[in-house]
């Protein structure tokens, strides 16, 4: 009998085994080597699967161990060309949702207004501020800019310096230095603030504070998914944030204003 073998090796259970077929139905057989070896020889068998009809066919695996898959025709006609590729069990869980609780369940986001703020080197009047910002020009027309606006027009101070976002020393210093003059941090995350690459500088850095590890800065994701955050820092996914799928810049920007404006309670 012709059959199509895959050595899968070790798989996790949960581990999804996914069969792309092209041509006519087949058997398709998920199995342990134990009964691998028995198929082989003809004799009696046990396996995950059956007969599939469709394109593209997943099964998961059942327990943790060495597998094969097999592709047969056996007992149909015509004729099949088969495809496979194992998606680990984590990559089939659903990402959890965007940390969306309310700004003032972090403390810790704004600095009390008798910290000690270290002026901003760079304004004429060395300054400190409300709010600090951090994004790509990119995204100035469409979420920046009018965020900034409205922050002003609340009566709050805003770091806020149209920059290109590029790799080196002079960029890290100015982003420290408004985020050591300002009581409230903004990063704008798109595709076009990843793609400028900071591989030298984790923005693990800004986030977390060294000791405490609390969290300084509020992640305003736009147009971007949690997968794509993960690439680029798996910390920083988990942080508490807003994205402008969710939230207007309108919203957002209330928020922000609320905390800066009324003391917290705690």
């Amino acid at each position: 009998m012709e059959f199509t073998h895959y050595n899968l090796g070790f798989l996790n259970r949960g581990d999804v085994v996914e069969i792309n077929l092209q041509g006519s139905a087949a058997n398709i057989r998920l199995m342990d080597s134990s009964n691998f070896n028995s198929y082989r020889s003809g004799r009696q068998h046990r396996y995950t699967g059956g007969l599939a009809q469709r394109t593209l066919t997943r099964i998961s695996v059942p327990n943790s161990g060495s597998w094969h898959l097999v592709v047969d025709m056996q007992g149909l006609r015509g004729t099949v060309r088969s495809a496979i590729r194992v998606i680990p069990a984590a990559a089939m869980r659903p990402l959890p949702p965007i940390n969306e609780a309310p700004l003032r369940s972090v403390p810790s986001l704004v600095r009390n207004a008798d910290a000690d703020l270290v002026p901003d080197a760079s304004a004429a009047d060395g300054r400190t501020y409300d709010v600090f910002i951090s994004h790509a020009s990119e995204d100035k027309d469409e979420v920046v800019r009018p965020l900034a606006l409205a922050l002003q027009e609340a009566g709050l101070s805003v770091w806020y310096d149209e920059f290109e976002l590029r790799i080196g020393d002079s960029l890290r210093r100015r982003i420290d230095r408004g985020l050591a003059s300002s009581r409230f941090g903004v990063v704008v995350l798109s595709r076009a603030f990843f793609g400028r690459g900071w591989p030298e500088y984790e923005l693990d850095g800004l986030v977390t504070r060294a000791v405490s590890g609390d969290q300084i800065l509020l992640p305003i994701w736009h147009n971007v998914s949690k997968k794509e955050v993960i690439s680029y820092s798996a910390s920083l996914a988990d942080k508490l944030a807003r994205s402008t799928a969710t939230h207007t810049v309108e919203e957002i920007a209330a928020e922000i204003i609320d905390v800066i404006t009324k003391p917290s309670t705690r």
